[in-house]
């Protein structure tokens, strides 16, 4: 894993994007080739307006690959739900290319040529994939960490390799330090019977992650400032968790950690900037679907026969734990927490109407959050909004829960992406995990990832309720 403007990405999949962009660049010189020797147009040629076709096409369809999660970890391991994904990426970069055609006529394609060049990418992905998974075997794709601690701590980090195989990395074995439990079984473990380097060479470890219960017990320091001086990654347990899974462990999080870690604090471009791209981004949208926000909008009036309002407001609170009123689509019955007070949405929740459970599945309920956004109340990604209601007693149930308010909160998110709507503590304490990372690591780049990976979401209707 490399971290890229606060965002860790897989040196393994970077390296396969990097060749699939290339393959996506060459499939245009391809067309070209053809359009020159074997089409009807034969001895004409797209000239300089190749390298730019090139361009805008790599880029379309890696994004559109990225929106549909096909640079996950994992996503190799099962063939039916990459066929899919990759068909659907396909489908996406096709329609965005048609718009790209008939902004730029110049840059316009027959469709002969143009089916002809996602054929060839099509294939060259499929071939560059079947190659990768052949080349680099499951575990070969991993880096190998070694874990100092045979503890609480190391427990923790064997379950979640246990509980998750398809995580980049294995532990190779771990390393009594003298912890007041031993949890590790010991076949697991490694005798220190070595300096630690050359523990490190003998297994080819990649990193050590430092799990020990007690510090104050004494760490190898001189052998780990050697480990590190020979370019092996040091990590405590709360970066290594920050990595792997791209959380912030609030049991294992202190304030000091905070202090002296990266993050946490966004300077007065990335606002300005961020703030610009929600003003550019919610008007654009809004304009892009009015035709559907008014096609629900009788579809609501005319399922409720007029009675019933049809956009939705509430009360939520914001950045720095200021309140503001949401607005979206009703798709609950009116008073639906008349005498029961609010509840967390739930799988099959008899609240929902028929109307609304579509709205819900497709986030089409979620259009006219723009609106809050364009008045300044939302961004496009941040943490989900909650009501004060369940603010005030996750406050008092989890800590640092109100550091999520740092920023604003967001239609879309990286807790969003990550986990399953939260309809109790245990779900809410992962959230907020996740929330966390944003908040530590939120950027213009990790905003992206975000952005292009809910169209995922969106598509596959994953989460809603």
């Amino acid at each position: 894993m490399i971290k890229l403007f606060g965002y860790f990405i897989s040196k393994s999949f970077l390296l396969l994007a990097l060749f699939e962009t290339l393959c996506f660049v060459s499939s245009i010189w391809f067309a070209d080739y053809y359009r020159q020797n074997f089409s009807a147009l034969a001895g004409t040629s797209l000239g300089a307006g190749v390298t730019h076709l090139a361009t805008i096409y790599a880029s379309v369809m890696l994004a559109s690959m990225i929106a549909l999660g096909l640079y996950q970890r994992g996503v190799l391991e099962r063939a039916s739900g990459f066929i899919i994904r990759l068909l659907l990426a396909f489908l996406v970069g096709s329609l965005l290319m048609s718009l790209v055609f008939a902004i730029f006529e110049s840059l316009a394609l027959p469709l002969t040529e143009f089916g002809l060049i996602l054929l060839f990418s099509m294939a060259c992905v499929l071939i560059l994939r079947s190659a990768f998974v052949r080349v680099t075997t499951a575990d070969a794709r991993k880096r190998r960490v070694l874990v100092l601690g045979t503890g609480i701590n190391a427990d923790r980090i064997e379950m979640v390799q246990s509980d998750d195989p398809t995580l980049g990395f294995i532990v190779v074995g771990y390393i009594d330090l003298g912890d007041a439990v031993c949890l590790i079984d010991d076949e697991r473990q490694i005798p220190k019977d070595q300096h630690l380097f050359d523990i490190v060479e003998r297994m080819a470890v990649d990193e050590i992650v430092i799990a020990v219960d007690d510090r104050r017990k004494g760490l190898p320091v001189n052998e780990l400032i050697d480990c590190k001086m020979r370019g092996v990654e040091i990590l405590d347990l709360l970066s290594f968790y920050e990595k792997e899974e791209n959380v912030i462990k609030i049991d294992q999080l202190h304030p000091s950690w905070i202090f002296f870690s990266s993050g946490f604090y966004n300077g007065l471009l990335p606002i300005y900037l961020k703030r610009s791209v929600d003003i550019l981004a919610s008007l654009s949208l809004l304009i892009l679907f009015s035709p559907v926000m008014l096609l629900v909008a009788i579809a609501s009036f005319i399922s409720s026969g007029g009675r019933d309002p049809i956009l939705y407001r509430q009360v939520r609170v914001g950045r720095n734990g200021k309140l503001f009123t949401i607005f979206k689509f009703r798709s609950m019955r009116v008073n639906a927490e008349s005498g029961i007070g609010p509840q967390w949405a739930a799988v099959n929740d008899s609240r929902v109407t028929r109307l609304g459970g579509f709205l819900r599945k497709t986030r089409l309920d979620e259009l006219p959050q723009l609106i809050n956004v364009l008045k300044g109340e939302m961004s496009l990604v941040g943490p989900r909004p909650e009501r004060p209601e369940f603010v005030r007693a996750l406050s008092q149930q989890l800590p640092y829960y109100n550091e999520r308010h740092r920023l604003k909160p967001g239609i879309t998110g990286w807790a969003q992406l990550m986990h399953h709507y939260a309809s109790d503590e245990t779900d809410n304490r992962k959230k907020l995990e996740y929330d966390l990372y944003y908040v530590k690591n939120s950027g213009p780049f990790l905003d992206l990832i975000i952005l292009i990976e809910t169209v995922e979401v969106v598509l596959l209707a994953k989460g809603a309720r």
